[in-house]
């Protein structure tokens, strides 16, 4: 197999580039020489992510709804015409509501479902087929979240296409695994990007700050994570030094996923010790 030559430059599509956590991959593999196809619904957020970047011509801009599975074609196809190749897909892009299963409808369920999972799912056949005609390498990291197994029962369907996406890695990585497609989940845990601020309750008030503060007190590190720190995780998992990784999910929670109690309960009974 031909492998990723780095001095080349890989080509990367990243999802939901236009902030949080996909800026901050897109700018990550940028910044290393790579040539990354920018993803995103907003065509001006989108535009607007790429100011600042020195290496211009290493970027494909592609705005688009993944809901359209039209598009999910002509965004490799565009890619491919490019630059020939495809050798790292990161499936970022994410939709959400915040409401329960007693109020959420079904055109809600569907959307989230089409955007978090079956458009990660699909680019990946998209992407993988086009590695296994030219038997090259190649990475596939899916964008999950603790919240495929810590459930808070406020976002129904964004928690089920998480789920399934974590099945869906493994899936797909005992499928390609043969052709030398590694395929890996990350789980991040809270991270201060656009979707950790639009918590309301019911009168309209913003109540982030407060739901934010408690995550952090249950979590070691005592804090949420930056999109860099995300990035910088995502970026080790597309270079050789993982290349032994496939078919499992790496959780970047700050220790929150595997803490019992919080902080103010641990001081509590352990005064002098927490």
């Amino acid at each position: 197999m031909e492998g990723i030559d780095k001095h080349e430059g890989r080509v990367v599509i990243v999802t939901g580039a236009s902030r949080g956590i996909g800026k901050a991959i897109a700018r990550q593999f940028i910044e290393n020489g790579d040539r990354v196809a920018m993803v995103a619904d907003d065509v001006e957020e989108l535009r607007s992510s790429v100011d600042g970047i020195r290496w211009r011509a290493n970027v494909l801009v592609l705005p688009g709804d993944l809901a359209d599975q039209v598009f999910l074609q002509e965004l490799v196809t565009e890619t491919l015409s490019k630059w020939g190749r495809v050798d790292i897909l990161i499936n970022n892009a994410a939709w959400r509501t915040l409401e329960t299963l007693r109020t959420i409808s079904l055109d809600t369920w569907e959307k989230t479902i089409r955007i978090c999972l079956t458009a990660p799912v699909f680019l990946s056949k998209l992407v993988s087929a086009n590695m296994e005609s030219r038997e090259s390498t190649g990475v596939i990291v899916n964008i999950s979240s603790i919240m495929a197994e810590r459930a808070g029962g406020t976002s129904p369907a964004y928690v089920a296409s998480k789920g399934a996406l974590l099945s869906m890695t493994y899936e797909m990585a005992a499928l390609y695994g043969p052709s030398g497609i590694r395929v890996v989940a990350v789980c991040p845990g809270n991270v201060h990007t656009a979707l950790s601020t639009d918590f309301m309750d019911r009168a309209g008030n913003n109540i982030s700050q407060r739901l934010v503060q408690d995550m952090e007190n249950q979590t070691p590190l005592k804090r949420s994570a930056t999109p860099q720190e995300i990035a910088n995780g995502v970026f080790w998992l597309c270079s050789s030094e993982a290349s032994f990784v496939t078919g499992t999910s790496i959780q970047m929670d700050g220790g929150f996923s595997h803490n019992f109690s919080s902080y103010t309960n641990k001081k509590s009974q352990f005064p002098n010790e927490f």
